[in-house]
Parts: structure tokens; sequence; C-alpha cells
């Protein structure tokens, strides 16, 4: 045992007699943080009207910060978040992240100026930091049962899959019926009640003794990841050439690279490099971030095909992605079924397979395909692959993690899929505008001089379709690759899965 024990052993025979009450208020959180992700995507364009009609005026140019802000101190404080949730205890952790993304939405909601809501984003994402890999790591110290622990990761995989969908539902139908203040207002009475069941509920978990923050450490992977992310972010809007984006992009890997050299020489490192570089947890984490260069560029181009090339609104936008929800649902609580029985090498390769073929499926849409037959198809495919690797991956994750790693094994498997959702968006970006103008520029090579309105205006939206399904191919591919990289390193199987029970029930925590 470290100098860093835990306070005493629970035994696998004395479970948490309030665990399932425990992940209904974990669930309620990570959904939350997921679903606040997307819901802002339908509210911005209400929100950058002039202010005599309710918006705040927000330039084009300065779109991407409303999503952006959010995404930059999440994606860069997790693996510190992770650490302090580690040693100050991962239900107080819980329950401050809780607390201070309410006060953050209520603050966005209430905002006067651009700046102002931008502020509000980024605090939500520091909160986030703090509170998202605590949640994860609640379960995977609450649930020492391996059937149990797998559905457990089932609920928490169904509502990492279907947040988004979720989001873009919701904020379609509160833009739409209230007010674009109210996407972010939602989120208070949501951080409140899981605050009031949080407390008689979810055991405290952390690792005794002296706490060690590795300052340095945070430092630089904290300045390193948003220096890449910000650079990421710049290329998207200015391009990947532009002087704007490769000076940032360059400190952040220095940076990052630092950081590697520091937590190799430490004692106490806020990541321990066990966890990437064992095999198992290491194929995790990479098919994860796979998944996120793949999946969230989906959301958002899909998004742009429905409401403005199909001309839906966004009530009906939302409601389209109901399939894509379902599925999740179904298949990640199926798999908390069958990975006792299976193993998560077998679940999340066919997963990831399935959802490539349905990015594939998806990605030969026209301007006039039909919703039943051409993307209909895809999103159930894709959603009922991607719930059978949601569960396998973050379960996974945290397979045979020592107790004082879990807060960072946690911090780490989301940091993936954020970095990876960063860098996807932004390839993706630039390759729906990139294709989209090529593609425009050989038509009006052969097109007729005399073209009409009409023509132009079809021209137009074929190119930006034209685009979407380049974004999508590129999309199929990633998932493709997370399907081999986690068959090549996950090396475990249904008979391995026991031998978690027995490392989490020697160290289980006391509660408080």
């Amino acid at each position: 045992m470290s100098d860093a024990s835990v306070s005493h052993v629970v035994h696998a025979e004395m479970p948490d007699p309030r665990r399932w009450f425990a992940l209904v208020v974990i669930g309620i959180a990570q959904l939350m943080v997921i679903l606040d992700a997307s819901i802002v995507n339908i509210a911005l364009p209400h929100a950058s009207l002039p202010k005599v009609l309710g918006g705040l005026a927000i330039a084009q140019r300065n779109y991407q910060w409303a999503i952006t802000a959010y995404t930059l101190t999440f994606g860069g404080f997790l693996l510190l978040g992770g650490r302090i949730g580690d040693y100050m205890g991962r239900k107080r952790s819980f329950l401050i992240g809780l607390l201070g993304f309410a006060g953050a939405s209520l603050l966005g909601g209430f905002a006067q100026n651009q700046q102002w809501l931008f502020g509000a984003r980024a605090l939500q994402g520091l909160f986030g930091a703090l509170l998202a890999p605590a949640a994860l790591s609640l379960i995977s110290v609450t649930f020492t049962d391996s059937k149990e622990r797998a559905k457990a990761f089932a609920v928490y995989g169904a509502l990492a899959g279907v947040g988004g969908a979720i989001g873009l539902i919701a904020g379609g139908l509160l833009t739409q019926y209230l007010s674009w203040r109210w996407c972010l207002f939602v989120n208070t009475p949501m951080a409140i009640i899981a605050f009031s069941l949080a407390v008689p509920n979810v055991r405290e978990s952390k690792v005794e003794g002296h706490p060690h923050y590795d300052v340095p450490g945070a430092l630089t992977a904290t300045a390193g990841m948003l220096s890449v992310v910000f650079g990421v972010s710049q290329a998207s809007t200015d391009g990947w050439g532009s002087t704007s984006a490769w000076p940032f992009l360059v400190l952040g890997a220095f940076l990052l690279l630092v950081f590697f050299v520091i937590e190799s020489r430490i004692k106490e490192p806020l990541l321990p490099l066990r966890l990437i570089t064992d095999r198992v947890r290491a194929g995790a984490f990479l098919a994860q971030l796979f998944v996120g260069l793949g999946l969230f560029g989906m959301f958002l181009f899909m998004t742009f095909y429905f409401q403005y090339v199909e001309q839906y609104s966004a009530v009906k936008t939302g409601l389209l992605f109901m399939p894509f929800s379902i599925g999740v649902i179904l298949a990640a609580g199926m798999t908390g079924q069958w990975l006792p029985k299976f193993g998560p090498r077998p679940l999340a390769t066919i997963g990831n397979l399935m959802a490539a073929f349905g990015f594939l499926y998806l990605s030969f849409i026209k301007v006039d395909s039909s919703y039943v037959s051409s993307v209909m198809p895809a999103m159930i495919v894709t959603s009922l692959g991607l719930g059978m690797a949601f569960v396998s991956i973050a379960s996974t994750a945290l397979f045979n993690v020592r107790p004082d790693d879990t807060g960072a094994a946690s911090a780490v498997l989301t940091t993936s899929q954020q970095i990876g959702g960063s860098f996807g968006t932004a390839i993706a970006n630039t390759i729906v505008v990139s294709s989209g103008t090529a593609f425009m520029v050989a038509a009006l090579k052969h097109s007729h001089p005399a073209m009409t309105a009409k023509a132009k205006l079809l021209l137009i939206a074929t190119s930006h379709v034209h685009g979407y399904d380049e974004s999508f191919r590129f999309g199929s591919l990633m998932l493709f690759i997370a399907a081999m990289v986690f068959f090549a390193l996950v090396n475990i199987d249904r008979d391995h899965l026991g031998q978690h029970d027995e490392a989490v029930t020697e160290v289980y925590p006391a509660s408080t």
C-alpha cells in the first residue's frame, strides 16, 4: 500500500446500500454536463440577434467562443480536477462542481453582453472539469460487483451517448417556446436537485494522507491543453495554415512534452504514467480519442443540414435526432448485460465498426434525400454501435485501476474525448469548407452564364451537402481506427473482469 492509503477496508459482501440512488444522482449530473455541451448550439443564433430583439448582438466571427470558452476550460482543467477529487474527496468535489456549475449557468442566463456570456461559459467548463471526473470515479468505487458495475457503466454510457442529442432537442424546444436564456437557466434546477440528492445518498471516497497536487505538472498540462485547444479553434476559423493557429499548437505541444518529462520524474505525479503505459487502459484512451475525432462533427453538420438545407425548425431538427437517442439507450442497456458475458473487446470493436458503417452510409446524402431512407437508418446503426462502444470503453478505462488513480484515470478518459472532439470538429469543419468550395468552383466553370437565382441557391446547398458528406467519411475512418485500436490493444476478456472486483474491494474507502 502506498503512503496515500485509504481509510479502511470494505469487503465485497458489504456493498453500499444506497448505490443505486447514488447512480441516479451521478446520472443527473452527467446528463447536465454533456447536455450543456450541445444545447447552446441551437440557442446561439437567437443569442446573436440584436439587443432590441432579445439577443446580445454577437458578431459572426465570435460565435465560436460560446462553445470554445466552455471546451477550453473543461478540457484544460480535467486532469487537475480529477486529482483534486482524489485527495479532497470525490463526493466533495462532486458537490462543489454542482454548485459552481449551477451558479455559472445562472450567470450566463442573465448575460447582458457577449463578454459576459463567454465568461460564464468558461466558468461552466471550469466547474465541469471538477464535476465530471468525480462522477465517473464515484461509479467505479461505489459498484464493487462486476455485473452491477457493468450495469452502472451502461447508464453512464447511455447518458454520454444521448446527452448531445437531448441537448439539441431541449435547445430547440426552449429556444422556440421560451427564450435562448433558458438553455442556460435549465442547468440550475438540475444541479440543485442533484446536489440535494447527493448529500444523503453518495458516499465519500478519497485518498488519505498528505495531498500531492503536482503544481508544475498541473501548470504545464493545463497551459499545454489550453494552448492546443485554442490553436485548433483558431484553425477551424482562420485555416490550418494561419499564423494565428500554429504558434499556439507548437507551444501547446512543447508544454505537453515538458509535462510528460515532469510526470516521469516526480514522486506523486498528476498523471501517473502507469495509466497510459498500461496496454489495456491505453487502448481505451486511444479508442475514446478516435471516437471523439469522428463523432462530434456529426451533430454539428447534421444540424446545419436539417436547418439550412432542408429548412426545418429548431424543434423539428432536435426531434429528428430521436432515433439516435433511443438507439444509444437500448444498446447501452443491452451492453450492460453482455459485458460480463463477452468482455469489452468484441463489444467495443463491433460497436465502433457499426458506427463507422453508419457514418459511411450517411456520407451519401443529397439535397433531396429522404430522411426515412437516407438518414434514419444511418442514425440507428451508428447509435446502436456507439452505445456498445461507450459502455465498453468506459468500463475498460477503469479496469483494475488503483484507488488513488481513479480520478486521474477518469479525467484522462474524458479529456481524450474532449480533445478528440475539439480536433475532430476543427478538422471536419476544414473539410466541409475546402471540399465545398472546390465543388462550387468546379461547378461554376461548367455552368451556364445565365444561371437563375433558384439554380444558384441549389448549387450552394449542393456544395454544402458535398462538404458534409466528405466530413462524414472522415468520421467513418476515425471510428474504424477506433475499432482497430481497441481490438489490437485491449487483450482482456470476460474472465478478467472479476479481477477488478478484488482490486477495488480491498481498498474501498470509508463513507462519511
